[in-house]
């Protein structure tokens, strides 16, 4: 082998090198992202789980959109929820969840037509967290009369 073949050799190896640590590192920057989605994610689907499965009217007044409660606990319907923001994850009785103080919840309810349905029957629901880093995750869902 001679002195020019071992320094191309040397320069290929190092450019090769410098590649995989730049790809390594953008790789270890982003590593905790898909955690925060996951929690995310549980968090956006046990809110729109409580939320639909309250009734579709209020069991009080057998109306559609009372004024909501002033305590979480005693929402009993899926308007209830309308403008629900929570700053830090909550349990369905309004109290806070530990180690998830930096997840911001927010709830909208509206009226909407859906596959045939008058607005009157159907109430989409859409949960919004937010986590640590700031991105947001939507989900979303329809709640019927029936």
């Amino acid at each position: 082998m001679t002195l020019v073949e071992l320094v191309i050799t040397i320069v290929i190896v190092g450019i090769a090198a410098a590649a995989l640590y730049t790809a390594m590192a953008a790789i270890t920057g982003r590593s905790a992202d898909p955690l925060l989605r996951q929690q995310s994610l549980s968090l956006a689907e046990a809110y729109l789980e409580e939320i639909l499965l309250q009734s579709f009217l209020d069991p009080t007044t057998g109306t559609a959109c009372p004024s909501p409660p002033s305590d979480r606990a005693d929402f009993d319907n899926v308007c209830d929820y309308d403008g629900l923001a929570d700053d830090g994850a909550h349990n369905a009785r309004g109290d806070a969840i530990s180690n998830l103080e930096a997840y911001d919840v927010a709830v909208q309810v509206s009226a909407q037509a859906w596959s045939g349905l008058a607005a009157s029957d159907v109430f989409y629901v859409e949960v919004t967290v937010t986590d640590p880093a700031g991105q947001p995750l939507v989900l979303g869902g329809y709640r019927t009369r029936y």
